[in-house]
C-alpha cells in the first residue's frame, strides 16, 4: 500500500460489522488511524486488535448513534484522542423485517429508520461541526441499491437507504464552502456470509411473486438479477471508500457510487 492516508484520522461507524472492519483495515494498510464505533463491545474489541496489526494507533468507542448525546460525546472523545477527524465513514445500520408493506410491523420500520436515518444525521451533524473548525473533511455515508431502486418486502430499509442519498446530497450542498465534500456507497447483493444468508432465507419466506420459497432458488434469482451473475465480495467496498476519501475524488461531491455489478 501506498500509506497515502498516513497522519489521517477516519471515524468508522459500524465497525464492528463486516463492511466496517474490512473498510477500516484497507485504510489502516494506507496509514490512517482509526477510531472505531459500535455498540457491541466484544466486536469492536476484536475489530480494534485487527486494526493495531496493521501497525496504526486505533481505539475503540461504544455508542449508539441513536443517541445524540451519546454521538456528540463519542465525538467529543474522538477528537481529544486524536486530536481531529479528517474522514467519517458513516456506516452504522440495520436490515429490518422482511414483509409486504401492508404487513410490515410498524414498530421495526420505526426501528430501522431511527438507526439507519437519524443515527447517521446524528453521526454526520457532530462530526461535520469538528470537520468545519479544521476547514477539511472527507465523508462516505453507506446507501445501498435498495434505496436506488425499492426492493421487495423491506419497505423500511429500502425508504432508509433512499434517504441517505438524499441527505448525501442536501450534506455535500451545506458543507462544500468548508471543504468538506460528501459521498455515499451503494452496495448490491454482497456475499457470502450472514446478511447474505439472512436475506435469502427471509425472502423466502415471505413467499411473493418475485422470488421462489425456496432460499437456493432464491440465491439463483437474486445473482441471475445481475449482470455479472455473481454477489459481490464485501473486500469490494472499502476501496471504493478510500478512493471518494482520498484526493483522487478531488472533485466529486453529493455522489452515490453503487457497487453493485451492473
Amino acid at each position: 500500500m501506498s500509506k497515502k492516508f498516513n497522519g489521517k484520522v477516519c471515524l468508522v461507524t459500524g465497525a464492528g460489522g463486516n463492511i466496517g472492519l474490512a473498510t477500516a483495515l484497507r485504510l489502516a494498510e494506507e496509514g490512517t488511524a482509526i477510531a472505531l464505533l459500535d455498540m457491541n463491545r466484544e466486536a469492536l474489541e476484536k475489530a480494534e486488535a485487527s486494526v493495531r496489526e496493521k501497525g496504526v494507533e486505533a481505539r475503540s468507542y461504544v455508542c449508539d448513534v441513536t443517541s445524540e448525546e451519546a454521538v456528540i460525546g463519542t465525538v467529543d472523545s474522538v477528537v481529544r484522542d486524536f486530536g481531529k477527524i479528517d474522514f467519517l465513514f458513516n456506516n452504522a445500520g440495520y436490515q429490518g423485517a422482511f414483509a409486504p408493506v401492508q404487513d410490515y410491523p410498524s414498530d421495526d420500520f420505526a426501528r430501522v429508520l431511527t438507526i439507519n436515518v437519524t443515527g447517521a444525521f446524528h453521526v454526520l451533524k457532530a462530526v461535520s461541526r469538528q470537520m468545519i473548525t479544521q476547514n477539511y473533511g472527507r465523508i462516505v455515508n453507506t446507501a445501498s441499491m435498495a434505496g436506488v431502486k425499492g426492493p421487495p418486502n423491506m419497505a423500511a430499509y429500502g425508504t432508509s437507504k433512499g434517504a441517505i442519498i438524499a441527505l448525501t446530497e442536501t450534506a455535500a450542498l451545506d458543507l462544500a464552502p468548508y471543504n468538506i465534500r460528501v459521498n455515499a456507497i451503494s452496495p448490491g447483493y454482497m456475499g457470502p456470509g450472514f446478511m447474505w444468508e439472512r436475506q435469502v432465507e427471509l425472502q423466502a419466506k415471505v413467499g411473493s411473486q418475485y422470488f421462489s420459497t425456496d432460499p437456493k432458488v432464491v440465491a439463483q434469482q437474486m445473482i441471475g438479477s445481475v449482470p455479472m451473475r455473481r454477489y459481490g465480495d464485501i473486500n469490494e467496498i472499502p476501496g471504493v471508500v478510500a478512493f471518494l476519501l482520498g484526493d483522487d475524488s478531488s472533485f466529486m461531491t453529493g455522489v452515490n457510487l453503487p457497487i453493485a455489478g451492473g
